[in-house]
Formats: C-alpha cells, structure tokens, sequence
C-alpha cells in the first residue's frame, strides 16, 4: 500500500496546505468501515412522537447525505432524545458524534453500543480512548483488545496498546505489542515508526535510531518520519547525517517550517527533543495520521472520527488542526474549515500557510472582501511570500477582477527569475488575465512559456488553441492544440467543450455536435456547456433540441449577461450572423 507523498512547493491547482496535509499520514489504509447501521426510513419506529422523531430523523439523514456532519450529529441526537432506546439512531447519532469532535456527548452511546455489541470497534476504541485521556491504562488495554478484528482495528488496537504501555514506562511490553503484530505490508511503517517514537521517548537512542530508519527507508519522502528520524539522529551525535536528511526532504519541498524547525536546532548545535515527548502525544500521532490517511481513501466521517480523537487527546495538536480542516473543506463546509483553522495558535510556524488557506476559504465562501483582506494581511507581514501572492492572484482571478490580477502574479514572476516545470501554472493564469483584458500578445507569450515549462499541460494547450481558433488565427493549429488537449484529458469537460465549440467557429456543426453531446455527458451541470450543445443542435436542423437545451441552459443559472442571450435565442432562434453562445467558459476551474 502506498504511502502518503508530500509534494512540491508549488503545485498545479492545490494550495500549499492541501499538499501538507496530503503528505502528512504515513501510508494511505484500506478497509476502513464508517461503522454506520445501514437504515431505511420505514427501519425507525417513531411511536408517538412521530413528527418530532420522524423530522429529525429525516433532517439527520439528509444533512449526512450532504456530508454536513456537524448538523447530521445534531438532529440525530435531538431523535434519539425522543426515542432514547432506539438502537438504529443510537448506532448514527454516535459516530457522527465522534466525528463532530462531541466526544464527551458521545461517550455514553458508546457504552450502551458495547451492551448489546460487544465488539463493536467505534465504541471500544472510543471508550478506550477515554481511559488512556484519563491514565486508566489497563482499561484501555481492555477496550482494544475487545475491537473487532479487521486489519485497521488491529493495527490500531496494536499500536494504541503499545502507546499504554508507554505510558506505564513499560518500554519491553510496548515494543513487544508493536512486534508481534502481523498483517499487510503497509503495517510495517507504523509499526517501525511509533516503536522508534516509543524507543526515543524512552532515550533508547540506538534503538530508535535502527527502528526510525527502517520506516525512513520505506518513505524517506514523508514528513514526519524525516522530521523523526532526523531527530533520532541527532540525538544520537550524528548530526551531519541529520543534516542530510533534511537536506534531501528539502529538495521536495523547499523551506518547509516544520523542518526548518529542527534544522534550526541543528545549526545552533541544539539536540532536538522527541518527535513525540508522551505517551498521549504518541496515540495522538497515531490517530492523526490514520485519519489522514482514511481520509485520502473517501471515508471522511471514519476519517473525522480518528481526527477527533486524536485532537480529544491532544487538543493544540496542530496537525490533525491541519488535516481536520482540509477533510472539511474536501466536503465543502468551508465554515467548519475556517473555524478549526482559527485553532492555530497565533505563534505558530505554519501560521502563515494557515492565514492564507483561510484567506482561500472565505472566496470559496464568496466572501471575496474578507478572503483580500485576509490574503493581503498574509502579504503585509511577508510580502515576498509567493504562496500567498498566488493565493491573492487566484482570488482576484476567479472574481473577474484580471487586471489587477495580472499585476499580482506579475510580483510572483519578478520573485521566480528561474521558474521550473511546476512554475507554468503562474504564466497560465497572468496569461489568462491578459486574454481577459485585452491584451493578446501578453497572453499569448505567458501560454508559450507556460508550454516551454510543461510541454503536455492540457488545460495551456487547450486555452491557447481555442484562443486562436476565437480570433481566426492558426485555425490549424490552433485545432491541432485542442485535440492534443482532449488526448490528455479525455474525461474532461471542459476541455471537451472547447473541442466541440472549436469545431462551431470553424462551421464543422456535425463534428460540433458530436462533441458537445459529450461534453455535456462529462459536465451535464454546466450552463455555457449546454448552451454551446444547443447552438450546435440548431445549426444541423434539431431545432426543438436546441429550444430544450437553452432551457436547461437557463434553469442552470448561466451568469446574468448569457441569461439575456440565451433567453433571446429562446424567442428568435439563431438566426444567420446573431451572435454565438459565450465562446469563453467562466466555469472551468483551475487546471489540475
């Protein structure tokens, strides 16, 4: 099983904490159960509180069918408060719980979930641990050894105990629960690198050391097994090779903070302390980095339970903070994001990375004054941070506002005098501002060298061939270009879109037709898409089509003036020389 890879600094359509928080678990799980009852309607007795029972019930269900988890643990629980022995709400209301971070609610669920199912794995490892919070170690030794057996509880249910042993002081017993674990392949860089967290914690150095190392071999690309075994190292003496570690993590990702850390107690000649300095913060590193991972896996309400957990344990906990956060704007509850993002302490050194994922939160909200005012914050206090001029000139961009947007990602190109292959996204997007304004030889230069960095960019080829095909130039190639583009990315709909739309300008309706109809199969929410599709529908003779497709287009809501025109063709048609749908498709997201 793979494990979790951090990537470059700067990424295609990612933002600098998205990339972090993919890179931080140590290997991506499979099999995790969300440890939901699968329910129906007519399975919940509603008794004589039918409409309060039956509406929250229902509320429930539809608020976790939208992966709202916070207002799905809600009005689950306000159910389960008018049918409190209801077994079928009890086994929703309790992970959602969980999941919410309502540990203390959720705690005695957990106990009349183990009265009727002994080994039910949510609820031991809940209760479990609760105990370990709490220091009641062999209770929670009790509850994980009592999870299911399943290769995620066991792993867990392992590891969790060893961590209790820790806690006891008890290195042999902990690094023996560790050991003698069996199963897959990916068990093995858990199990190497919290017995070397445990081993360190216990200043069993050369232990540590062999242990750490063995989980760096199988992933010297991530994280925190560099930032531990660096660590290790140095503690060791050795600190020339830990030196070097950071030195080779740092050629993925340049000026990382939580590296530079320890690299700045190395050059001060400072031994770092653990990775890890309790026995808490090691189940809590546990728990962070198999939600991370569960997360990655689509399981986001089993992966906001471990995340949770790992946060009830340690509750400053910037990384799962970090991880948390993302997983909830991956379910698009951005106001949960932003939320937990202002958990991070003000001091912190992923503090600027955070401000300016805040800042991207508030226009995904389409707050675009607070996401400025945020973003330009983030710039008055580091001006020269090119993570956050991005963020800035995405902002402005998707908001129309593309002059002063150039002149932002322009501020990145000055600060970039050598710019590498995952640089092109930076001429792509000015390029883009430029096209928007005016301003074509600007564009057209900006697209060329976002090509000279990535020869195979779709989303570059594609812009700049339909451009040409737009303004009557280099039709052949310009047609060539976005072909090549669809080649690349042929489930995309967009870039389908713009094949199709080239194939209109250029009078090949047939040929325009057949590749709208696709376009419209990848992107059958998209308004410009459809109206391109009916368009194309009235120039072959399918006049009654294209009537359905401009008012699918408009039921879609297209921006207010592709309303108007749209709305126009409904009452005249097309008639010879009226002017085309929207050539340009506002709606295409940044390019991947």
């Amino acid at each position: 099983m793979n494990v979790a890879r951090l990537h470059p600094r700067r990424r295609s359509g990612r933002t600098a904490l998205a990339a972090l928080v993919a890179a931080l678990a140590l290997a991506t799980v499979a099999g995790a159960g969300r440890g939901e009852a699968k329910t129906s309607q007519d399975q919940v007795p509603v008794g004589g509180h039918a409409t309060s029972l039956a509406g929250n019930y229902l509320a429930g269900r539809l608020a976790g069918a939208l992966r709202d988890i916070e207002n799905a643990a809600t009005f689950y629980r306000e159910a389960l408060s008018n049918d409190p022995g209801n077994p079928i709400l009890i086994d929703r209301a309790f992970p959602l719980l969980l999941a919410d971070g309502r540990i203390k609610d959720a705690l005695p669920l957990a106990q009349r979930v183990v009265q009727r199912d002994k080994a039910n794995q949510l609820a031991r490892l809940a209760l479990g641990i609760d105990a370990f919070k709490r220091g009641q170690y062999e209770r929670a030794r009790t509850h994980f050894s009592q999870m299911a057996a399943r290769p995620l509880t066991d792993l867990t249910a392992a590891v969790l105990t060893a961590w209790t042993y820790a806690g006891q002081g008890d290195t042999d017993a902990a690094l023996k629960a560790i050991d003698k674990l069996n199963g897959p392949e990916w068990y093995g860089i858990f199990k190497n690198f919290h017995s070397g967290l445990i081993a360190d914690l216990a200043g069993r150095r050369a232990e540590a050391g062999k242990r750490l190392g063995a989980a760096y071999k199988s992933d010297q690309n991530t994280l925190r097994v560099t930032d531990a075994q660096a660590r290790a190292l140095a503690r060791q003496g050795k600190m020339l090779e830990a030196a070097g570690i950071l030195d080779n993590f740092e050629k993925i990702v340049p000026d990382h903070p939580l590296i530079q850390e320890t690299r700045e107690d190395l050059t001060a000649g400072k031994v770092p302390a653990p990775l890890v300095t309790s026995a808490t913060a090691g189940a809590s590193e546990l728990l962070y980095g198999l939600g991370a991972a569960i997360g990655r896996d689509g399981g986001e309400e089993m992966a906001a339970v471990y995340l949770q957990l790992a946060l009830f344990l340690e509750p400053k906990a910037e990384l799962p903070l970090l991880t948390l956060a993302s997983l909830q704007g991956q379910m698009k509850n951005y106001e949960k994001s932003v939320d937990i993002l202002g958990r991070i302490a003000a001091d912190s050194r992923l503090k600027p990375m955070v401000d300016i994922q805040i800042g991207r939160y508030y226009s995904l909200l389409s707050k675009f004054d607070e996401s400025r005012r945020a973003l330009e914050a983030s710039l008055e206090k580091a001006p020269k941070d090119v993570d956050a001029i991005l963020a800035l000139g995405d902002v402005l961009r998707s908001n129309k506002k593309f002059a002063e947007a150039a002149e932002v990602y322009s501020r990145a190109v000055a600060l970039n005098p050598q710019p590498q292959k995952s640089d092109w996204s930076i001429y792509y997007y000015r390029g883009i501002c430029y096209e928007r304004t005016k301003q074509w030889p600007k564009a057209e230069a900006d697209f060329f060298k976002a090509l000279e960095l990535n020869p195979n960019e779709a989303s570059v080829l594609n812009y700049l061939g339909y451009s040409w095909i737009d303004m009557g130039l280099n039709l052949d190639k310009g047609l060539d270009l976005v072909r090549q583009a669809v080649e690349l990315k042929p489930d995309d709909g967009y870039i389908v879109d713009s094949l199709g739309w080239a194939y209109y300008r250029l009078g090949r309706y047939d040929d325009a037709v057949r590749e709208l109809e696709r376009a419209v199969l990848l992107r059958p929410e998209d308004p410009v898409i459809n109206d391109h599709l009916g368009d194309a529908y009235w120039h072959v003779g399918r006049q009654l089509e294209a009537t359905f497709q401009w008012r699918h287009s408009v039921d879609l809501k297209p921006e207010p003036e592709d309303l108007a025109r749209i709305q126009k063709k409904l009452k005249e048609g097309l008639r010879e020389g009226s002017a085309p749908a929207s050539a340009r498709n506002d709606g295409q997201p940044p390019a991947q």
